[in-house]
């Protein structure tokens, strides 16, 4: 590709949402042998979706793509829940919420990417990876939406989908728990529990990020098993919420931050405590712990809605 000299390439996408098309598989193949032949360490991915059923052809990925309502992003958070650990990974390497419900980068929109997004996390044995596909924006070209970040020549600001993918920084490095949601309202909430480290002064958190799609206030009991007793510490646990007055509020020039997250301190952390999550929201919870208290745990969501 005209680089003067050799440089670390490890992953080749042959085709782009090719899929289907007559003479895919043949040429995938050929590509697939040739590369694999000269350079076997380098990972392939096919365009072939392979979580709703297995590949039949090789493959070390399998590309997966969605664009769609918030409504139907959010109900695909449990797309990857029973796709077969057999067989290659999967990279989600397109998503967004377009159309109708995203606007020019609206709450709503990002509201169903964050539970997607919670989905991916939770199936992160098997999505590997996953990036957002709608990254920069300039106003003056504009020729699609959303977008993540909105730019002319003198200004910039992010989307609400922009804020989103800042609430899963340390998801890469982090290692998921078990969670389960007991309420008779599950249908608009999901939530995930990782625990990982600060790379500036190694603290240990616990973080639990939950999505509330519904329009009701959920006053929620969270529960943290598999801790030793007193491990979470009052000082420095932290709340952000990102949330606003209307499902169809945006970011601009003019407010570039009329939608982004707010932090306050946690002042009721514990391996038990109750929490209020506003309607149409997206919160993270991190207790800051004991690093040597880490053992195999378990979150347990109990809540009840008001209006």
């Amino acid at each position: 590709m005209g680089h003067p000299e050799p440089f670390d390439l490890r992953y080749v996408a042959i085709g782009n949402e090719d899929c289907g098309k007559k003479n895919y598989r043949g040429n995938y193949l050929k590509f697939y042998s040739a590369i694999k032949k000269a350079y076997p360490d380098i990972k392939m991915i096919s365009n072939c979706d392979g979580s709703s059923r297995k590949l039949d052809h090789p493959a070390d990925f399998y590309d997966f793509h969605v664009y769609t309502s918030a409504n139907n992003l959010f109900s695909m958070a449990h797309q990857f829940d029973h796709t077969s650990r057999d067989g290659p990974k999967a990279f989600v390497s397109e998503y967004a919420v377009t159309g109708k419900d995203a606007g020019t980068g609206s709450l709503l929109a990002a509201l169903g990417e964050a539970a997607f997004l919670i989905g991916l996390e939770k199936n992160s044995d098997l999505v590997e990876m996953a990036s957002y596909a709608p990254l920069f924006v300039n106003t003056n070209d504009r020729r699609w939406n959303p977008d993540a970040i909105v730019f002319n020549s003198s200004q910039l600001y992010g989307t609400p989908s922009y804020w989103v993918q800042r609430f899963f920084t340390e998801s890469s490095a982090a290692t998921v728990l078990e969670t389960t949601l007991q309420t008779n309202i599950s249908s608009s909430l999901i939530a995930s529990a990782i625990t990982w480290q600060n790379s500036t002064n190694f603290n240990t958190y616990l973080r639990i990020k939950i999505v509330n799609f519904g329009s009701d206030i959920v006053n929620l009991k969270i529960s943290v098993t598999g801790l030793e007793p007193n491990s979470i510490q009052l000082s420095g646990s932290t709340q952000t919420v990102l949330t606003s007055a209307s499902l169809m509020d945006e970011n601009s020039f003019k407010e570039p931050t009329k939608v982004m997250p707010t932090q306050s301190l946690l002042e009721n952390a514990g391996e038990d405590m109750n929490v209020i999550l506003p309607p149409h929201s997206f919160s993270s919870f991190d207790l800051l712990k004991e690093s040597s208290n880490l053992r195999t745990l378990r979150t347990d969501f109990l809540s009840r809605s008001s209006s």
